[in-house]
């Protein structure tokens, strides 16, 4: 798999979400609403953590990611298929959404408060991504990967259009980077263009449709997307497709995001929660061995690597959505664990890239390739972009989610409330 076939996203969304408090499960503590809505619903707590453990597993990948770009090397040694992430991610979201506001929007809740919501909930960690994109960029010496340099005007003009979620097509004036990416400044920001247009969909029709009706969509989608990965339709031999605006991308990204989605809505829609003793590690465990496997070879009679890709999506996602909204923490480590990786997977993912670009450009200049050359550095990368996304969490995206929330929402709620 290509890198630049394989730019990674999960979409971490933190989605107002609850435990479902039944009789036999008294012993569920459910964790503190975000504060910016007030009427949001509590988390389920280990399926904050999963999207952690997932944001951690990307990071771990981009690492990878690089030595193969540095090398020139087609196949990514390691973690080969955290890129499935992304479709994890997608699932995820569906259910959760499908949770929160599937009894509530068009009812108690219009479409524009919910887009609103959205928008309070993902863009302020959009912005600042861009942003920094922009900076690291700059301090890269505004040069693409062949070395040409890019006017400063165009590296502003990029950061406007990623600030606003503009994409770039591929060539155009303020694609900086000269890989294609949809948003040069901050790659993996592509996930968060198809997670806006699933969540516009969701509120336009698809919350609309009946149990019935959605599983067929969903297994409309299903078909669509599993033609395109079986057949390897992209010629990537991966399904590491949606980072560009080329028809093929484009194609391929939105059934990522409409098939795992549609399919998290119909697990919470037909949810019935079971007993599990250590779910939130017997579900960590499947996600780092899953992401582990080696790149299936084999491209006769059909994409071997797509038949993989699918039954991942299809049926082991599905069900470590299920294991995860299941599974309860009975303790304060496991708890503070999913509540720490819950908090910061989303700031981390979405920040995280820019300072890979630079690692990046020092792997080439220095003619490094492996892990056991850089080890000490790599692992600093990920520890530093952990600590920044934690204070991002907490003295930027908190408190202007609050602002934003009580400038926007909160006269409106009251009023809902007299």
């Amino acid at each position: 798999m290509h890198p630049k076939n394989a730019l990674l996203c999960i979409c971490n969304e933190t989605h107002e979400y609850s435990f479902i408090l039944l009789k036999k499960q008294t012993d569920m503590q459910p964790m503190k609403a975000s504060a910016a809505f007030s009427d949001t619903k509590p988390h389920y707590d280990l399926l904050d953590g999963l999207r952690g453990v997932a944001a951690l597993l990307v990071l771990w990948y981009h690492v990878f990611e690089g030595y193969a770009f540095a090398a020139g090397s087609p196949i990514i040694e390691t973690a080969n298929h955290a890129y499935l992430a992304v479709d994890f991610f997608f699932i995820l979201s569906g259910f959760v959404i499908a949770y929160a506001y599937d009894d509530r929007l068009g009812k108690s809740m219009p479409a524009g408060q919910f887009f609103k919501r959205r928008l309070i909930r993902l863009h302020p960690m959009v912005v600042m991504g861009a942003v920094l994109g922009a900076v690291t960029f700059l301090i890269q010496g505004s040069v693409q990967w062949d070395g040409t340099h890019i006017a400063t005007s165009a590296v502003m003009i990029a950061l406007l259009c990623a600030m606003f979620f503009i994409p770039a097509l591929p060539g155009c004036s303020y694609e900086v980077r000269g890989n294609g990416e949809m948003f040069p400044l901050n790659g993996p920001a592509w996930s968060l263009f198809f997670e806006y247009l699933g969540n516009l969909l969701y509120a336009l029709f698809i919350h609309r449709l009946g149990n019935k009706a959605l599983a067929a969509w969903t297994v409309l989608m299903g078909i669509g997307l599993g033609y395109f990965t079986i057949t390897d339709f992209s010629s990537y031999g991966c399904l590491g497709v949606g980072w560009t605006l080329d028809a093929v991308n484009f194609t391929g990204g939105l059934l990522r995001m409409l098939f795992p989605f549609s399919l998290g809505m119909l697990v919470c829609r037909h949810f019935k929660p079971a007993k599990v003793r250590g779910a939130f590690w017997i579900c960590t465990l499947s996600l780092i061995v899953l992401f582990h496997i080696p790149f299936i070879p084999g491209l006769e009679p059909v994409c071997y690597n797509g038949i993989f890709e699918m039954a991942c999506i299809a049926l082991v996602f599905p069900a470590l959505v299920w294991l995860g909204a299941s599974g309860t923490t009975t303790d304060r480590f496991s708890s503070g664990v999913c509540k720490f990786l819950g908090d910061i997977s989303f700031p981390v993912y979405i920040i995280h890239y820019p300072f890979y670009y630079l690692f990046y450009a020092w792997l080439i200049k220095n003619q490094y390739f492996t892990f056991g050359e850089t080890w000490m550095t790599a692992l600093l990368l990920m520890a530093g972009n952990l600590l920044l996304a934690w204070l991002c969490l907490k003295f930027y995206d908190e408190p202007v989610r609050r602002y934003l929330a009580a400038r926007w929402l909160k006269k409106k709620e009251n009023h809902e409330r007299k």
